[in-house]
């Protein structure tokens, strides 16, 4: 349990749970199903986003493209070191592999660096959206294509490079089961008691939730803020003249899908670092039982992560919800209607080429036509 022991969620298998009241029972078996859930409908959906809108017109801008399209695939990175390994198929093997070193180690550095690329993303791209906005030189900069390739590249490297410290933050230790009434001992992927691992937690705590949170809702405030009083200042007939009608719709979906996707990663993401907050400051005793959910903040944290989970699955229905060109596209390739439609329309044009080619050729052969140029003046 890389990441999800220290934020602080530990899915453990049944036989190390202990638990009082049915309750918690249905709550573990919710988790059981809720988890697999997640990774069988969010990682086929991050990746159809990633090629609808990479390779369909959704009548987005380049730069947008490139920073969602992004987003999906680290999201789906996400799903699976998290959701799919870390959370499905460590609740379902008593044995997984990833429980011993080095592994232990390799999927914290690989989950840290799939939520910090996922966090960071939607604040570059909420902050360049403000810039673009604000400045005329910083459009004309940030709506390179080549800049934008740069700056997320720099952002999933950085992200990783930066989560290197977070595979010394767990270790392999031996652990007893009971298994069919005999005692087991099988390595697991535990959390490191230290002073350094808790002050890198502390950290990874903060950048990866609490700042980023920070500066979205703080820079989709601006951005509110200068739309509001760009409407104020200019007449309805003034901002067409301004700006032509496909650009400002552009620039309207643009920041309802970047609204869309804050407001989200906001929500959902919130809860998590509050709850952590808590079992961090109230509850930081190593004798404090984790797994114990008659204490209500361990509900909550594991709802809280619940949460988080969710917001890398949901971004292709917030899509398919505020973007028309979205769901039509994307309707049209389930559909197969708009490949069958390109194809007759390649053939007709394909046969248009050829008559038209023919019929203009009958006309030179049995009448060519000399131009003779007469009486030409030098003007100076």
């Amino acid at each position: 349990m890389a990441l999800l022991q220290v934020l602080p969620c530990v899915l453990l298998p049944a036989v190390e749970r202990t638990m009082e009241g049915g309750s918690f029972n249905i709550f573990i078996t919710v988790q059981k199903f809720y988890y697999p859930f997640l990774c069988v409908m969010g990682i086929p959906a991050n990746l159809l986003t990633f090629y609808t809108i990479c390779f369909r017109k959704c009548g987005m801008s380049d730069t947008a493209i490139i920073y969602l399209s992004c987003l999906a695939i680290v999201d789906t990175f996400y799903l699976v070191w998290v959701s799919l390994i870390d959370l499905t198929l460590t609740f379902w093997l008593l044995r997984p592999f990833w429980h011993a070193n080095p592994w232990c180690g390799i999927l914290g550095f690989l989950q840290y660096g799939s939520l910090y690329s996922s966090s960071w993303i939607v604040v570059v791209f909420t902050i360049e959206r403000y810039l673009v906005l604000s400045s005329t030189a910083a459009k004309q900069h940030f709506s390179q294509t080549r800049v934008t390739k740069l700056t997320c590249v720099a952002i999933v490297l950085v992200s990783h490079l930066v989560s290197v410290p977070m595979g010394w933050i767990n270790q392999a230790t031996p652990f007893n089961y009971t298994v069919e009434g005999e005692n087991v001992t099988m390595p697991r992927c535990r959390y490191r008691n230290e002073t350094y691992t808790t002050v890198l937690v502390w950290i990874a705590t903060f950048f990866s939730g609490g700042i980023p949170i920070i500066l979205v809702i703080i820079f989709n405030y601006l951005i509110g803020y200068h739309l509001s009083r760009a409407s104020k200042l200019f007449t309805k007939e003034e901002r067409r003249t301004m700006s032509g009608r496909s650009t400002r719709g552009m620039l309207r979906r643009t920041m309802l899908l970047l609204g869309t996707v804050s407001v989200a990663f906001v929500v959902l993401s919130l809860p998590r670092f509050v709850t952590y907050i808590i079992l961090r400051t109230r509850y930081n005793d190593k004798d404090f039982d984790r797994n114990n959910y008659s204490i209500p903040i361990n509900l909550a944290s594991d709802l809280a992560n619940m949460l988080q989970n969710l917001n890398s699955t949901t971004n292709f229905l917030l899509y398919c919800m505020v973007s028309r060109r979205f769901r039509q596209e994307l309707l049209q390739m389930l559909t197969c209607k708009a490949k069958a439609r390109e194809l007759g329309s390649l053939l007709a044009h394909t046969t248009m080429k050829v008559f038209s080619v023919a019929d203009h050729k009958a006309p030179l052969a049995r009448d060519p036509v000399t131009v003779v140029l007469k009486n030409l003046k030098h003007t100076q």
